[in-house]
């Protein structure tokens, strides 16, 4: 008998497979679920399963390095003891080295591969994603594309692999949980402003390279508008690394730590608009749920259908744009969508019927 294994090893992996796990357990159908623990801060990702009430993984790992390709051997590596099946069908979601390690691992041990989400593309060499879908893409069986511009990106490059046009699940998360969300979160009562600003960034590219991140802080101080900033472990490691993170602490900046999902779904509902360099929140922003405007803080995204929805402008990481663009928002009122071009939140279901056509 066949048994998908679902495997995952970052905060937003787990955000998008969970709609899929839920639907595999209301169908009765066996299935193992890994976290590889590539995620930053493995608390961040302990918390989420918790948050949106997941049962506990099956194989739960540690990752010793925080180097790429260390990471995908060690992955690779403890794959390779809990993997006994021969019939096991891997799935994946998404673009990390999870993804690309558990891919790898499924091609070498003959195993059909099930990649959720395929299709993205950036057309940005420089960021390390762009390198993991698109060899993900070239190696999987089936390829669950989340619109029709990314089933088209896969058509282009003649992958090998089936492709089927699903929705994105971001979408169903959303639709699940904001509703739980508005009762159990109390996000809002720390909240200092009535009306604010919702910022995150963690990229690699942005705060990691001292000029960028410093262009971020300084464009939002320079705004002089209530932002409220939930600080990624990572960032905040490198404003202190940078001596940046004394620069924030002033009246019109208020942070916060790192939210779970209800928390921060709950953030996201009641800001004013957001400014991110995240690739989720372009999706989730265009759920009708949220219909909020997204300030994209990259040269490049993956995700065109966000942009020409209207709900995604790109800003290049530049104090005096970001600054410009932050009081332009802020000064005008979003036209909502009607639409989102990832879907009405029944991915999930869609991909159901795809995995027991397999």
């Amino acid at each position: 008998m066949k048994r998908i294994v679902i495997i995952a090893g970052t905060r937003p992996e787990i955000i998008k497979i969970a709609p899929i796990m839920r639907r595999l357990q209301e169908e009765k159908s066996e299935y193992i679920f890994v976290y590889t623990g590539q995620h930053y801060d493995h608390q961040l990702s302990s918390q989420i399963i918790t948050d949106l009430e997941l049962p506990q993984p099956d194989y739960n790992f540690k990752l010793k390095s925080k180097i790429a390709s260390v990471q995908i051997a060690e992955i690779m590596t403890n794959l390779e003891k809990i993997s006994k099946h021969k019939n096991d069908i891997i799935l994946v979601q998404g673009d990390t080295n999870s993804v690309l390690a558990a891919s790898l691992f499924a091609i070498k041990q003959n195993k059909k591969l099930v990649h959720v989400e395929a299709g993205l593309r950036s057309f940005d060499w420089r960021m390390p994603e762009e390198h993991n879908r698109r060899m993900v893409d070239h190696i999987s069986d089936y390829l669950l594309a989340p619109t029709k511009e990314s089933k088209q990106n896969l058509l282009n490059e003649k992958v090998n692999g089936k492709i089927y046009v699903t929705g994105n699940t971001v979408m169903d998360a959303v639709k699940e949980h904001i509703k739980i969300s508005e009762k159990r979160s109390l996000s809002q009562n720390n909240i200092k402003f009535n009306e604010y600003i919702l910022a995150t960034f963690h990229r690699a590219e942005n705060v990691d390279d001292k000029k960028n991140l410093q262009n971020i802080i300084e464009g939002i101080i320079k705004s002089n508008l209530p932002v409220v900033i939930p600080l990624h472990p990572r960032t905040k490691k490198m404003l202190k690394k940078f001596n940046l993170y004394k620069k924030i602490e002033i009246k019109n900046i208020q942070i916060i730590p790192p939210q779970g999902y209800l928390d921060f779904l709950s953030l996201m509902k009641n800001c004013k608009f957001i400014v991110t360099d995240s690739g989720g929140i372009q999706e989730e922003a265009t759920s009708q749920f949220l219909a909020k405007k997204v300030v994209v803080l990259r040269n490049s995204t993956e995700r065109p259908e966000s942009i020409e929805n209207g709900n995604v402008i790109l800003i290049h990481v530049n104090q005096q744009k970001i600054t410009k663009q932050l009081k332009f928002e802020w000064n005008h009122d979003f036209e909502k969508m009607n639409k989102s071009p990832y879907g009405n939140g029944n991915a999930s279901k869609k991909i159901i019927k795809i995995l027991k056509k397999i």
